[in-house]
């Protein structure tokens, strides 16, 4: 397949992930609405003019022709217009609430039996589980995503495959001619290992993975010890010395420690002188939270930063600069990623599609944490101004006033057009940034 037509199939596949993604989400505002017994009118897909719909019941669902998110109009998400009681048009789309049909003063006709159905005659739990249910649907779509990937595909890991096995001793920076008389034979070459023995005992320990193995070697320094590999199909006993050598230290992220002075530390520990080879190695169900729980991390800490982030990408679209790889892009960079990953023939096919999974968790994780910004029109925004009156209802009670009743969000609508502007430019300069100087991830 050549590679223009692999990177086509990667962008439909991350176009269509994000469009189940946006629907889902919807959905998660739709269901509870429907079981708190809220009116809900409209169920759609994009913005701007309506392609194709279908009436269900009470609401209509459909797609528009701008596929930049989704929205689910609820009868009565403002509270009535003091002025003569009536309810406004409302949704739950962050794009959609700006549009006209949706914050139109023309008002919506409520029916004699739409008077206990109206979303902001609701409990102030009920509201926050409405507009908290895009959100968790986008949560629950990354850790399923990210489950698929880590027990269904897996993630590159060392194997206890023998990869190579180095045949000189050597110190950092040396080199030795194998077929020299310098060349002292390392302890794996001198014990005859081999490239493609696989290692499945060592000290009479049973090996189950590359990292346990290394400790152990690394603590058998000046120690004789048996070492079983299976080669051939059959298992080949023999016996190691390791030797002490002075190797770089590794950090808990894989990376080399570096001291004060930026230079490498280094230990001496036990040498054997093999290397794994690298596969996908499938990980249990108790690694899926912790993997779903540091993406979650870094994305909100790219969310608390994105004002200096977004600087950062503009300084590099309009200069020589180049592009932070950690720093946040468009779903035209994420189109881009996709492709490239898709037409990397060099690459496994099922390295390829793990990455492309990897990717659409990551964006639903992104979907979450942004929609849960306390700012209007986002779902954070909704959320706080419930948590506002309910507060507000509760100290009113303590203090033995009246109750001041549903809170009118609809007061917020500045602040709601301030935040927009500044998100649809923060997007458009994403995409021409990813255009014009687009982050390169694979060098």
């Amino acid at each position: 397949m050549s590679p223009v037509l692999l990177f086509i199939l990667g962008v439909v596949f991350v176009v269509i992930g994000i469009a189940v993604s946006i629907a889902l989400h919807e959905v998660g505002h739709l269901v509870p609405a429907k079981l708190f017994k809220v009116r809900v009118t409209k169920y759609m897909i994009g913005f701007g003019p309506t392609l194709w719909s279908r009436r269900r019941g009470e609401t209509e669902y459909g797609v528009k022709a701008i596929p930049l998110g989704g929205f689910v109009s609820m009868i009565g998400m403002y509270p009535p217009n003091p002025e003569d009681g009536t309810v406004r048009a409302s949704s739950t789309g962050m794009f959609q609430s700006l549009a006209a049909d949706a914050r139109s003063l023309a008002h919506e006709e409520i029916g004699p039996d739409d008077r206990d159905r109206v979303f902001y005659r609701l409990p102030v739990w009920k509201k926050i589980i409405i507009m908290l249910g895009g959100p968790a649907m986008n949560l629950l779509i990354g850790v399923v995503l990210t489950a698929v990937l880590l027990m269904g595909f897996g993630v590159a890991g060392s194997t206890t495959i023998i990869a190579d096995v180095s045949k000189c001793q050597v110190k950092a920076g040396e080199t030795v001619d194998p077929n020299s008389q310098d060349c002292k034979l390392t302890p794996a070459a001198a014990a005859g290992l081999k490239p493609g023995d696989t290692i499945t005992s060592f000290d009479g320990k049973q090996v189950t993975n590359w990292d346990e193995l290394t400790g152990w070697i690394r603590a058998s320094a000046g120690r004789t010890v048996s070492v079983t590999v299976q080669r051939g199909g059959a298992p080949v006993t023999t016996t190691v010395t390791p030797v002490l050598s002075s190797r770089p230290v590794v950090g808990a992220d894989g990376r080399q420690a570096k001291d004060a002075d930026g230079k490498l530390r280094y230990q001496d520990v036990g040498f054997l002188g093999i290397g794994p080879q690298s596969a996908l190695v499938q990980q249990p169900a108790s690694a899926v939270l912790p993997m779903a729980g540091e993406n979650i991390k870094q994305i909100a800490g790219v969310v608390l930063n994105l004002p200096a982030r977004v600087v950062g990408v503009a300084q590099a679209a309009f200069s020589s600069e180049p592009r932070d790889p950690n720093g946040p892009i468009s779903v035209v960079g994420v189109g881009r990623v996709a492709g490239e990953v898709a037409a990397m023939e060099q690459v496994p096919l099922q390295s390829r599609l793990a990455t492309l999974v990897g990717l659409l968790a990551g964006l639903n994780f992104a979907l979450a944490v942004f929609n849960l910004v306390p700012l209007l029109p986002l779902d954070g925004g909704h959320v706080a101004g419930a948590l506002y009156e309910g507060v507000r209802r509760r100290i009113a009670k303590l203090f033995g006033r009246p109750d001041p009743g549903a809170f009118d969000i609809a007061k917020m609508l500045p602040v709601t057009y301030v935040v927009a502007a500044l998100l649809m430019g923060m997007s458009a300069l994403l995409i021409y940034a990813d255009i014009v100087k687009p982050v390169n991830l694979f060098g």
